[in-house]
C-alpha cells in the first residue's frame, strides 16, 4: 500500500470529517484549507469530531494552498460547489500526471472537474452523512448517511476499489458503484429540496412535515426528475428515498410517501438544519445555489424541459444572500403558491 497521503483539499464538513477518520485509522492524510486558524489547530492541537456518531480529537497534518509542495496521485476535492474552478487552479498543478481527483462535494462537480483535469482523472463521489464545520479545529458529525464512490465510465478499476475500501473505514456500509452518476442526480433532488428548507429558519423536518410546504417539495422533485429522464439518467437514492418516485409520470402517493419518509429520516439528526441554512444564517455567506441547482436548469434548457420552480428558488435564495428577502415563511410561501399553481394548471 503507497505510503503517499491522500490530499484532502477542503478540510471543511467532508474533508476535515473523511480526513480525520482516515489519519486515526493510520492512513497518510494532508488537508488543505484556506482557513489559516483551522489548518493551525488541524496540526497542533487536533481536529475535534463530535456529536451523536462519536466523539473524538485527532492530530492531522495540514497545510494552507501556499504552503503545499509536491505532486499527489488521489486527491479528494471538498470544497463547496461555487469554489470548484478556483480550487482546481490552484490544485492542478499538485495532481500527479497518473493521479485523479475524487469529488467528495455535493451537486455535479464532476462535470467541471473532468473538463479541467480530464474524465479518465476524474473519480465520483456521493456523501450523504451529515456535518457542520462550527469553527477551526470543531466539526460537527450529525448522522451516518449514504457514501458512494465510482468511476465516471462505471469501470471497476482498482484505483476505485482501492478508493472504496478507504471510505469503508469511515462508513462501513460505503458502496462501489457503477452508476454514480445515477447517486449524484438522485441526490439532486433532496438537495433542492434542502434548499427549499433554507428559506425559512425551521428545521429541515418541520419543513418536510408540513402540508402547507407539500407541493414544493413534489414540485421541485418532478422538476429534476424530468431533467434527469430526459438526460437518460437512471437515478439512484438512499435509505427509503428514491428518486424514481419523481419520474415523468409517476403516481403521487409514493411521492407524499417520500417525504413523509424525509420529515422522519431528518428528525433523527444532530444537524437539524441544512448546510444551505447555516450558511445564510450563521456564515452569512453565499450558498451553492447557482452551483448546485442553477446547474440543474441549464442541464434541462439544453434537453427541452423547463424548471420554473428551480429557477424562482435559486432567485429566492440569491435574494436572501443579497439581503433582499428575510428568511421566513413569507419568503417561501413566495414559491409554494408559484407551485400550487402550477399543479391546478398542469
Amino acid at each position: 500500500m503507497t505510503t503517499e497521503p491522500i490530499l484532502i483539499w477542503g478540510a471543511g464538513a467532508i474533508g476535515g470529517t473523511l480526513g480525520a477518520y482516515w489519519a486515526r485509522a493510520g492512513v497518510p492524510v494532508l488537508l488543505v484549507d484556506i482557513v489559516a486558524d483551522h489548518v493551525v489547530a488541524c496540526r497542533t492541537t487536533g481536529l475535534a469530531i463530535t456529536g451523536p456518531v462519536e466523539d473524538f480529537r485527532q492530530v492531522v497534518p495540514a497545510v494552507t494552498p501556499q504552503e503545499l509542495t509536491g505532486t499527489y496521485s488521489r486527491i479528494v476535492l471538498a470544497v463547496k460547489a461555487g469554489a470548484t474552478e478556483a480550487a482546481l487552479a490552484a490544485l492542478k498543478p499538485h495532481l500527479a500526471a497518473d493521479g485523479f481527483v475524487l469529488s467528495a462535494q455535493n451537486g455535479l462537480n464532476e462535470i467541471t472537474i473532468a473538463k479541467t483535469v480530464g474524465e479518465a482523472r476524474t473519480m465520483g463521489c456521493f456523501v450523504n452523512f451529515g456535518a457542520d464545520w462550527h469553527g477551526p479545529g470543531e466539526i460537527l458529525y450529525g448522522n451516518r448517511g449514504a457514501v458512494v464512490v465510482g468511476e465516471l465510465n462505471g469501470a471497476m478499476s482498482e484505483r476505485v476499489r482501492e478508493m472504496h475500501r478507504l471510505l469503508a473505514i469511515f462508513e462501513p456500509d460505503a458502496v462501489l458503484t457503477d452508476n454514480i452518476y445515477g447517486y449524484l442526480w438522485g441526490k439532486l433532488a433532496y438537495g433542492a429540496m434542502l434548499f427549499g428548507t433554507a428559506l425559512t429558519n425551521d428545521s429541515m423536518s418541520a419543513n418536510f412535515a408540513d402540508p402547507q410546504r407539500l407541493p414544493v417539495w413534489l414540485t421541485l422533485g418532478r422538476e429534476v426528475g424530468a431533467v434527469a429522464a430526459a438526460r437518460g439518467v437512471t437515478s439512484l437514492g438512499f435509505g427509503e428515498f428514491d428518486p424514481a418516485v419523481f419520474a415523468p409520470g409517476a403516481p403521487d402517493g409514493p411521492q407524499v410517501e417520500t417525504i413523509a419518509w424525509l420529515a422522519d429520516y431528518t428528525s433523527k439528526t444532530a444537524k437539524t438544519h441544512s448546510g444551505i441554512w447555516r450558511d445564510l444564517a450563521v456564515r452569512k455567506r453565499k450558498t451553492e445555489g447557482q452551483a448546485q441547482i442553477g446547474i440543474i436548469s441549464r442541464l434541462g434548457r439544453e434537453v427541452g424541459v423547463a424548471t420554473p420552480a428551480l429557477e424562482l428558488l435559486v432567485s429566492l435564495i440569491q435574494d436572501i444572500e443579497d439581503g433582499h428577502r428575510p428568511m421566513s415563511l413569507g419568503t417561501l410561501k413566495v414559491l409554494i403558491e408559484q407551485c400550487r399553481s402550477a399543479s391546478t394548471t398542469a
